[in-house]
């Protein structure tokens, strides 16, 4: 049976990988996570006792190699550190995107998975859901000819921008990561996959548009549950208040044992959203120019409806169209004329690619199996998310040099 130690028992950690994980038949040995309160409630999932759950990561790596396999779930801004040790000791990982907030630690991360018997598996889930896995069947049987440019958006949702990017853990840049970074590193990393070539040039622009001060409405509290303003659409009430409070979004409020009142009365899920400490972006587009010539067009946006992503592969031989959270796709073959409708289940976290990535991660642990992503390739989604925002802030076209 595999073994893993899961550092970092957050949503993604411990309520993502770790179940996935146990539920295809590996199973989780160490705990690594600084909230005792969060770390006890893992811990009793998983049947483990206090002599292998951790404060900290350096306290579990003390012990040398004691698993088959670590996940590293950690902050953004807490990535690198613990892959590195990982690696030394020969561990394969598993890794949170995004991977670090500084370019340069991308060759830092190469040099160390070069330097061990362990190899590093990015969370690209995307890439394993069975929708982008059906685009690309498409895109591989040559029914679009030649790929000339992909048009791709994130519709983040209204309600799961405010969740994250506002009030959530990823709402400040630092000490988390860069909006089009922390949301569509999938995304990008889905255009460097379609695309099959490293990126060579990006350009971006965006801006954060409402979620400031100047917008808040008159009368609004600095907490949702005694602003006297009627019908926002950002209300925290609202927004967790109506839906399951055994899944997520409300389990993040709750983690730890806290009540959902007592979360919206004083944690950063119940505050305004037009006074709070947020400064990412809501609303980006970056343009993608591949080096095989490929151009791709990313919008990443807050203001959307539909928490889903939609795009169109665009060929010399005809069009893609689609849409993820419907499983919808659609074929335009321009020798035709004829139009292809293929639909394909969307049901799960991510559309089925988180189950999916831990299963191809398992079988590579196993030897039946490749990677699910070779880390270089997976890091061409980080150069061009840095690249787009030194071009966002400069005003500039950033050239790439990604030796391979």
């Amino acid at each position: 049976m595999t073994t893993v130690a899961i550092l970092g028992c957050g949503n993604r950690g411990a309520d993502v990988y770790a179940r996935h994980l146990t539920e295809q038949g590996a199973r989780v040995t160490h705990l690594v996570d600084p909230h005792p309160a969060r770390l006890a409630e893992v811990a009793a999932r998983h049947g483990l006792g206090p002599q292998v759950c951790f404060p900290d990561v350096d306290a579990f790596f003390a012990l040398g190699r004691v698993a088959d396999a670590v996940v590293v779930a950690t902050p953004d801004d807490a990535h690198v550190g613990p892959c590195v040790q990982a690696l030394a000791l020969g561990y394969d990982v598993l890794l949170e995107k995004p991977v670090c907030l500084d370019e340069a630690e991308l060759e830092v991360l190469l040099a160390a998975e070069a330097a061990s018997r362990g190899r590093v598996s990015v969370c690209h889930v995307l890439r394993t859901t069975p929708f982008f896995r059906a685009v690309r069947a498409v895109l591989d049987s040559g029914r679009l000819g030649r790929l000339v440019a992909v048009q791709h958006a994130e519709n983040v949702s209204s309600w799961h921008y405010a969740h994250s990017y506002v009030r959530g853990n990823w709402r400040a840049s630092p000490p988390a990561a860069p909006f089009v970074l922390a949301k569509s590193g999938h995304d990008l990393d889905l255009l460097r996959w379609f695309a099959g070539a490293s990126p060579a040039r990006v350009s971006s622009e965006g801006q954060l548009n409402h979620f400031r001060p100047q917008e808040a409405p008159p009368g609004a509290a600095d907490r949702c549950v005694v602003c006297p303003v009627p019908d926002c659409p950002y209300d925290a009430r609202v927004i967790y208040g109506g839906r399951d409070p055994h899944r997520w979004p409300v389990t993040v409020l709750t983690a730890g044992g806290v009540s959902l009142a007592d979360a919206l009365a004083s944690g950063p899920y119940g505050r305004c959203v037009y006074h709070s400490d947020n400064d990412v972006v809501d609303h980006q587009a970056v343009t993608v120019v591949f080096g095989n010539g490929v151009t791709a067009q990313l919008t990443v946006s807050a203001f959307t409806h539909d928490n889903t992503r939609t795009l169109k592969l665009l060929g010399t031989h005809g069009e893609l169209r689609g849409q993820m959270e419907r499983g919808e796709i659609e074929v335009h073959s321009f020798r035709t004329g004829g139009v292809e409708r293929v639909s394909v289940d969307a049901e799960g976290n991510h559309g089925g690619g988180d189950e999916a990535l831990v299963a191809g991660w398992l079988a590579s642990l196993r030897g039946e199996a490749g990677v699910p992503t070779p880390l270089a390739e997976s890091l061409d989604s980080h150069r061009m998310a840095f690249a787009a925002e030194r071009a966002r802030g400069r005003g500039t076209v950033e050239e790439l040099t990604v030796a391979r």
